[in-house]
């Protein structure tokens, strides 16, 4: 069984067991998370939801809060002497999906 969930503004495929990156929740580390805008359930029987299927959930246990990588953001503007160097990191969230709610 798996579902489709939004969270942070992006959807995301899940299944039970899986491993997933998000963007960053307010949430400690070990605790569980609850995602209730699932917007496809499929299966043996498949929940297709306008725009959410009713009833329907995603539990989450949280492993870890950390930063991606860093990136650099270089601005440049030819024969105008401008240049900008800058360094972004993404925070994210690591969740273990525990149970699929349909």
């Amino acid at each position: 069984m798996y579902a489709i969930i939004e969270t942070g503004g992006k959807q995301v495929r899940v299944e039970e067991g899986q491993t997933i990156y998000i963007e960053k929740l307010n949430v400690e580390a070990g605790e569980a998370v609850t995602f209730d805008k699932v917007l496809f359930v499929g299966g043996d029987s498949v929940k297709v939801g306008s725009p959410v299927v009713e009833g329907a959930t995603v539990t989450a246990k949280v492993e870890k809060q950390g930063r991606a990588k860093k990136i650099t953001v270089f601005k440049y503007k030819a024969k105008k002497n401008y240049h900008k160097k800058q360094g972004h990191r993404q925070p994210y969230t690591k969740v273990v999906i525990e149970k699929i709610n349909a």
